[in-house]
């Protein structure tokens, strides 16, 4: 329940001596006192998911440092969804003409004065106020527990929990009713959100095992992709960003790159918010760069790298959006109703889609219970402007080609729980819920990716490698559409599911008709263990461009 925060200062106003003809009396009158501001509870941020075992052990030190992400709302969203519509629409003429960072903040970013507005509310409660995002929407802050909690109306306890000690708001944070009503949420007022990466790795070895096990000239075949970038559709000039939350060995995914003679460019490192020196998830990194290297040799690939938090993960997703990178991969998630950022993060893939960016996601690798227990799904995949991607059991033929292809058992997919049917999946979906995946690609422990995983070579699966697959073929289609005058892939969901309700789906697509997820089965067409299946990529650049 939201907490009414009536520790903020006061003004005193004291009334003057009155005087009388004799004797001179001096009136004792109450104090007056202006009245608390009415404040409101924030919608988009809640109080956090904690597990059953956990136990209060205290409060948070009022001197503890925070780093925090303030999210505006975005304006104008009947105009946003409208031009959506339009941009998605092969019939509009506005098909496809995306917007710049600069013309979305102007129309649907937060204005100048109600991002002066909020600064002087957060810097008047002693926070330190940092940078603004290009796109208004996002303000980093610093401060201490005990102007947080005053700000923000909270209090900030800590527990033992699962194992770990975190600190968590134990209500959902508010603000003065007309500064709440610019804000969508708060992050950073809890650590005990992480995200997970959607990955396993299999003890090393000294070779490839036997089967489809995916090396750069396997999964090329696989995919069709062998012919385009002989022709020099290999990502040249195009910008894969990669969601990243931990660091990585580059030495691991240089020692891949000479190995199969790949030719890649170095990734170059984005720190956002003061990056991360945790390496526990380097694996994770070195396979979405070493997929991208395999499958879109010459694109750029960008690691955004930021802390693995709920403040962390808001300022990498604004640093994407504003920075405009075309493609977006991301092998990170969590359970949907555990997601602590919907808003704020569903607010950058919304611009994400207007901007003509195109944003992939694992879907997760635990079948149709992506919290363990009941039918869930992932985030962000779940989110309607991410395409979530999943998983798949590849086999590749003695003639390296694409032989067949099933739904992999620990493919994640099912119906969101915070998104109702959105317009471009209408046809195939009566559930009245968002459903995922949207596609699928390789990422069973039948045809696992061969990699360098910190200096051992082992083979490494999950739909962690999905993601980046999908990600690193839209490069490819990029540089073709810019060879061929052609627009972008673009907000990939729009496109993906206009293509595949087109004549030409079972000719640009791999449809998957078998397996399941532990709660749904793969079927003819669209189903919730594959979304549509798989890309052949030579069909699909020689049809649609």
């Amino acid at each position: 329940m939201p907490v009414s925060n009536t520790a903020s200062r006061r003004i005193r106003r004291t009334l003057g001596v009155l005087a009388a003809p004799l004797p001179v009396l001096v009136l004792a009158l109450p104090v007056a006192h202006a009245a608390t501001p009415a404040r409101t509870a924030l919608a988009g941020t809640a109080t956090p998911h904690l597990a059953s075992d956990t136990v209060r052990t205290g409060a948070v030190a009022a001197n503890a440092p925070l780093t925090l992400e303030v999210s505006l709302t975005p304006r104008n969203q009947a105009g946003l969804d409208a031009f959506l519509r339009q941009v998605s629409d092969p019939a509009s003429p506005q098909y496809k003409h995306y917007l710049t960072v600069a013309q979305y903040a102007a129309a649907y970013g937060a204005t100048d004065a109600q991002i002066s507005q909020v600064t002087k509310y957060l810097r008047g409660q002693g926070l330190s106020v940092g940078a603004v995002t290009d796109n208004h929407q996002t303000i980093a802050v610093q401060g201490t527990a005990a102007q947080a909690e005053k700000a923000f109306g909270v209090q900030l306890g800590t527990w033992r929990s699962s194992g770990r000690d975190v600190f968590a708001n134990t209500a959902a944070p508010s603000l003065p009713t007309d500064i709440a009503s610019i804000v969508s949420g708060v992050a950073g007022l809890s650590n005990v959100s992480q995200r997970t990466a959607s990955y396993h790795v299999e003890s090393p070895s000294a070779v490839p095992h036997a089967g489809t096990v995916l090396t750069p000239t396997k999964a090329r075949g696989g995919y069709n992709l062998t012919g385009p970038l002989a022709s020099g559709d290999n990502g040249s000039g195009k910008t894969v960003g990669l969601v990243e939350f931990s660091a990585y060995s580059a030495s691991a995914v240089s020692a891949y790159n000479t190995k199969y003679s790949l030719g890649a460019p170095a990734a170059t490192v984005v720190k956002v918010a003061g990056g991360t020196t945790d390496t526990s998830g380097s694996v994770e990194d070195e396979l979405d760069i070493e997929v991208v290297n395999a499958l879109a040799p010459k694109a750029n690939v960008k690691v955004y790298e930021a802390p693995n938090s709920d403040a962390g993960e808001v300022a990498l997703y604004a640093a994407l959006v504003s920075a405009d990178v075309p493609v977006i991969s991301s092998s990170w998630g969590e359970p949907e109703n555990e997601e602590a950022n919907l808003a704020s993060d569903d607010a950058d893939f919304k611009e994400a889609a207007a901007q003509g960016q195109s944003v992939f996601a694992a879907s997760g690798d635990s079948g149709a219970r992506d919290d363990g227990s009941s039918l869930s799904v992932d985030y962000p995949a779940s989110d309607p402007y991410v395409s979530g991607v999943g998983g798949t059991n590849l086999t590749v033929s003695s003639a390296n080609a694409w032989s067949s292809e099933t739904g992999w058992s620990g493919s994640g997919g099912g119906q969101s729980d915070k998104y109702t049917t959105p317009s471009y999946q209408a046809p195939v979906n009566t559930s009245g819920h968002r459903e995922v995946p949207d596609v699928a690609a390789a990422a069973g422990n039948s045809s696992p990716w061969y990699i360098d995983a910190d200096g051992s070579w082992t083979d490494v699966w999950g739909t962690s490698a999905a993601a980046p697959n999908w990600a690193a073929f839209v490069a490819d289609y990029d540089t073709a559409a810019t060879k061929a005058g052609k627009a972008s892939f673009g907000y990939a969901n729009s496109f993906l599911y206009t293509v595949a309700g087109s004549s030409s789906y079972t000719t640009v697509f791999h449809d998957i008709k078998s397996g399941n997820n532990g709660g749904y089965s793969a079927g003819t067409g669209y189903d919730e263990v594959t979304g549509w299946g798989s890309y052949n990529a030579a069909q699909f650049i020689a049809t649609k461009l």
